[in-house]
């Protein structure tokens, strides 16, 4: 039996986990994922990513448990980066809520970073799922990071960024998403910082400004909506 099997992880193309990909998909798609845990995620629920910052704000780890605890009241999958800050809000919001989540490695299964967050990665794998386009084994590397956001966004069928700096690379997958043409949304408190230009570049290139209060166009911009209109579940 070899490693991969021994610790329970499945390897798969990204059209065998997601579907067939298009042109510009299959461009920048990695070769293979990595996978461990419940593959069902994957299959049969609407997946968003909840991503920012690794030093948010008080008012940015509000709306990220505000955002999340809605999003599961609707039967989203919460997709996330596991890093510090933002996305582990988002991971440890869904997880305490009973919901699902599923966290976008940017090292191998068998690795863990940040160390603070080994814990919550082995309860992710165990009750959810993780996934990694990184061989087991492989180094942990800074550039794997923005390639892991290009395949998180790839995974989600919608972005949300919840709050980032100038050279964060939350703002990566904001371009990866729009590149692919899904659904960019930026929390409206983003663009209350006038010290910020990164907002208004994604916005000139289609990202969306939300008010927390109207996280209801999040589900309307799924790919099959769902819920009719009206009869969303609130915060």
């Amino acid at each position: 039996m070899n490693k991969i099997s021994e610790l329970g992880i499945e390897k798969v193309t990204p059209d065998e986990l997601i579907g067939p990909l298009n042109d510009i998909e299959k461009k920048f798609a990695p070769p293979y994922l990595f996978l461990k845990g419940n593959r069902k995620l994957i299959d049969n629920h609407p997946r968003v990513s909840i991503i920012g910052t690794r030093h948010p704000s008080e008012g940015g780890i509000n709306n990220t448990s505000k955002l999340t605890k809605f999003l599961l009241k609707n039967e989203v999958v919460i997709v996330s980066g596991l890093a510090l800050g933002i996305d582990t809000v988002a991971h440890k919001t869904a997880i305490e809520n009973g919901g699902r989540t599923i966290a976008v490695l940017g090292t191998p299964l068998d690795r863990y970073y940040p160390k603070q967050n080994s814990d919550l990665q082995d309860e992710i794998a165990r009750d959810n799922l993780v996934i990694s386009q990184f061989s087991l084994g492989s180094a942990i590397q800074r550039k794997n990071f923005p390639l892991r956001n290009r395949t998180m966004a790839l995974l989600s069928h919608v972005s949300i960024i919840v709050e980032a700096g100038e050279g964060s690379g939350t703002i990566h997958q904001g371009w990866e998403a729009l590149r692919l043409g899904r659904p960019l949304f930026l929390i409206e408190d983003i663009i209350k910082n006038k010290n910020l230009k990164w907002p208004h570049k994604l916005i000139g290139y289609g990202a969306k400004i939300l008010p927390i209060s109207q996280a209801k166009f999040v589900l309307e911009s799924l790919p099959v909506p769902m819920l009719e209109a009206g009869n969303y579940a609130t915060f």
